[in-house]
């Protein structure tokens, strides 16, 4: 009784497969390329870092659930905060702006007040959540 032997693959589909696995990773070299993350960029204080800020120098507002800005007990336009900021920043350069947001506020109005912020150059921002009441 003879047994028959399977012949091998000659090697041709190989060829085929390593060219597309080459295809592949030259354009997902080229796709990352295009990858663009926008966002904002702010400077966080380093880790060891001990900054003082006088309660003078210190501005606080406040966005409620409807997306209101507040400052002082009452609300004030995105426009007005802009201006009193902009007042603040310049008269006094060691100026810090705090927000405190709601947590139902809608997101763009802190993206908007951000922004500000950083279109303002305030070089200490912070925001925090409230705690839901």
């Amino acid at each position: 009784m003879r047994l028959t032997r399977k012949k091998r693959g000659t090697g041709e589909d190989s060829g085929a497969s390593s060219d597309i696995a080459f295809l592949l990773i030259i354009y997902f070299i080229v796709i990352a390329g295009f990858n663009i993350n926008k966002g904002f960029l702010m400077n966080l204080p380093a880790k060891d870092s001990s900054r003082l800020i006088l309660k003078e120098d210190l501005l606080r507002f406040e966005l409620d659930a409807a997306g209101s800005v507040i400052f002082q007990g009452g609300p004030i336009g995105l426009e007005a905060a802009e201006h009193t900021i902009g007042a603040a920043v310049s008269a006094n350069p060691n100026l810090a702006v705090t927000l405190a947001v709601a947590p139902e506020a809608p997101w763009q109005e802190v993206v908007a007040f951000v922004a500000l912020a950083q279109k303002l150059s305030v070089d200490a921002f912070s925001f925090t959540l409230k705690e839901a009441p």
